[in-house]
């Protein structure tokens, strides 16, 4: 047991709805969007949008394709008038765009709403009272009654004064504000109140919204109110149903969507979900979730990082890395097995070929909202093989096998381990060719030749040990095999060639070939990496790098003066012969 005081808050009751149908439905279209960034999310800032902060969230609305915006409360502040009727007198509002603003029922903030919206085409205007058991018993001291007067006393005012507006279409919308905290049967009688003022039809609809101006409970039952009031208002022909989801519960984008299958037309809310206390509901995060679903959202979010920077700029807030679908990190894994998995379905979506994105821990793909695959594995102490392969093949070229893998990524781990932090592809690459490539000391391959043909093919590999060159010739099934033998007998230890991989470098990430060997002798195995413009010679330069990491030091690589009691032809340029071959 905590010491909580949970004394203090109630369970809230869940709705009676036991053939309730929003379970088994499924959302196969977008909704009606209508963003209030303007409205709602600008007066839950610290700083308020200024004019040119405005602008710049006006503009990237319309660019995403938003058809209704709320644009501000024009009754409450001067601000707010005068970028309504900025829009208005400078012609900035396309033809095929409504905007939409917020009014009390109160006459004398009624009557400043439609002065600012002189001379529009098209204006939604909002009419909202609060309706919950809370506010009537605490904010206003009315009964039901009272409350329903003040609702059909501004939806009189509004509809005369639409009526003195000829030259602007006006859209009518009520919300019973705190809708979630309002009795059910209460909220269909406010909003039939309204709707017995207005007189909707099914060719001039009106607009009912029902917000969840503060989140109460579960998804579930906000669900659950959505669909009694779809299926018991009045006139359900006539209405466009909608839903206005704020987040205290931080469950908004769950509780819209179940909304939008309980029967709700229509979603307002905010980019990455910007709104009084812990916001409103994200459309972004609505939008790319049905567009994960094979459902076109209606939205223009093709540029991710472009909208995220509109609106950090506009709202002076950050978006959390965390963030759905946007955020720094959203499409990174740090993980090993998911860095594993991740990498497999990559290469399967190369070498199937099909339409669909199956990527394992990626929803969706990043390239659609206009993110790339740097970032998509990232490498800390939490990493494995697969991670540390995938950087370097990604960003470098190298597709390093397996084994050599896992034994990189155990030094990376040191690494983020010692440093606490992640490692970057930059320092993966260093570490990398710092230990495994053309490793030449003691021993550098410098030249390469190759005479006669099947049994009596003659290699000569060129060397130097510790700076001074020498040619090793040998017979064998090919260079490396040649390599290996003449090494071998000259070292005086055993050294077999035990896995050899090679491939191009691609365009951008270095000339020529790589290739990868690994190298036994005894019970040590060492890898060893090689580039160079020519295949044969890259082999040759992994094979060298191999042994060069021994731990076990060959005795002829030894430095000159360890070499003179030992038959070793000092510091001279030699020639050695290995099977036969002079």
């Amino acid at each position: 047991m905590s010491t909580m005081p949970v004394h203090k808050y109630k369970p809230f009751q869940p709705i009676h709805l036991p053939d309730r149908r929003w379970p088994g439905r499924v959302i196969d279209k977008a909704p009606r969007w209508c963003s209030v960034d303007l409205r709602d999310g600008n007066q839950a800032l610290v700083e308020p949008m200024g004019p040119e902060r405005k602008l710049r969230m006006w503009r990237e609305l319309l660019r995403m394709g938003f058809k209704e915006i709320e644009v501000g409360f024009p009754s409450a502040s001067q601000p707010d008038f005068d970028f309504v009727r900025q829009l208005i007198e400078q012609g900035l509002i396309p033809d095929d765009v409504t905007i939409q603003v917020l009014t009390q029922a109160r006459a004398e903030l009624i009557e400043r709403t439609f002065e600012a919206l002189r001379g529009a085409r098209r204006a939604v205007v909002h009419l909202y009272n609060s309706t919950s058991t809370l506010q009537r018993r605490v904010v206003f001291g009315l009964d039901r009654a009272g409350i329903v007067e003040i609702a059909v006393r501004g939806a009189e005012l509004v509809k005369a004064l639409a009526a003195r507006m000829p030259e602007t279409e006006i859209v009518l919308e009520y919300s019973p504000e705190s809708f979630t905290g309002t009795e059910l049967d209460f909220a269909k009688e406010i909003c039939e109140a309204v709707m017995d003022v207005w007189r909707p039809t099914p060719s001039r609809k009106i607009i009912l919204n029902l917000p969840a101006t503060v989140e109460m409970a579960t998804p579930n039952v906000y669900a659950d109110q959505i669909e009694w009031m779809h299926r018991n208002l009045e006139q359900r022909d006539s209405i466009v149903l909608s839903v206005h989801p704020h987040n205290d519960r931080g469950t908004a984008v769950a509780a819209a969507e179940l909304a939008v299958m309980a029967g709700a037309d229509r979603v307002e809310g905010t980019l990455f979900g910007n709104g009084e206390r812990t916001g409103n509901v994200d459309l972004i995060t609505l939008a790319l979730n049905l567009f994960s679903q094979g459902v076109d959202p209606g939205l223009e979010i093709r540029d991710v990082q472009s909208i995220k920077e509109t609106v950090e700029h506009c709202n002076r807030l950050p978006v959390h890395p965390r963030h759905p679908y946007v955020g720094e990190l959203v499409y990174t894994a740090f993980s090993g097995s998911h860095q594993d998995a991740i990498r497999k379905g990559f290469k399967a979506l190369r070498e199937g070929g099909g339409a669909l994105w199956e990527v394992p821990y990626l929803p969706i793909d990043p390239e659609d909202v206009g993110r790339s695959y740097e970032a998509v594995i990232r490498v800390n102490s939490q990493s494995g093989k697969s991670g540390v392969a995938y950087v370097l093949e990604r960003d470098h070229g190298y597709a390093v096998p397996r084994a050599l893998a896992i034994e990189l990524s155990q030094a990376v781990q040191r690494e983020a381990e010692r440093t606490e932090g992640e490692v970057g592809t930059a320092a993966i690459l260093a570490m990398f060719e710092r230990e495994y490539v053309n490793r030449s000391a003691p021993l550098r391959v410098t030249g390469y030749g190759r005479s006669g043909e099947g049994a009596g093919e003659r290699h000569e590999i060129h060397v130097q040990i510790h700076g001074i060159p020498h040619v090793l010739g040998a017979a064998g099934e090919g260079p490396i095999d040649a390599f290996a033998g003449a090494l071998a007998r000259h070292a005086g230890i055993a050294i077999a060639v035990e896995e050899h991989a090679a491939h191009a470098r691609p365009e951008g990430a270095g000339a020529g070939s790589v290739a990868y060997v690994a190298v036994a002798s005894g019970r040590e195995r060492t890898f060893g990496v090689g580039t160079h413009a020519s295949a044969v010679m890259a082999s040759l330069a992994a094979v060298a790098s191999a042994v060069n990491r021994l731990r076990q030091a060959p005795a002829w690589v030894a430095p000159p003066a360890e070499r003179a009691g030992r038959g070793d032809p000092g510091g001279r340029s030699g020639r050695f012969a290995v099977g036969g071959c002079a």
